[in-house]
């Protein structure tokens, strides 16, 4: 299960990556930004965090950077701008899924 959960996590945050980063017209759209964009991230952070139980804060302090990071980069590609809202809207996505990932931690009793 464990390594079931890395490669979802990781393939999430590749998904992610490629969706930020690409030019505007590659980015599918299934809502309105704000939602697509917070639940992108409650998803990583749950995924990240169900896979590193013991590792919560580290988990939460590195989705934070990446969302920061990804909202910095979309400077570097033409059409795209990155946003402060836009960032911390990923931020509140991400912590809120470890918060998730940490209760369902507990639950199943693996903390």
């Amino acid at each position: 299960m464990q390594r079931v959960l890395l490669v979802a996590a990781w393939g999430s945050l590749a998904a992610i990556a490629f969706v930020t980063l690409s030019p505007i017209g590659l980015r599918p759209h299934v809502g309105g930004p704000n939602t697509e964009r917070l639940l992108a991230f409650v998803l990583l952070g749950c995924l990240f965090g169900l896979a590193h139980p013991r590792r919560l804060g580290l988990v939460a302090a590195i989705l934070v950077a990446a969302a920061l990071s990804f909202e910095l980069l979309q400077e570097l590609v033409p059409g795209r701008h990155g946003r402060l809202p836009d960032a911390l809207v990923k931020c509140a996505g991400g912590l809120a899924g470890v918060a998730g990932a940490a209760l369902l931690n507990r639950l199943r009793g693996r903390v």
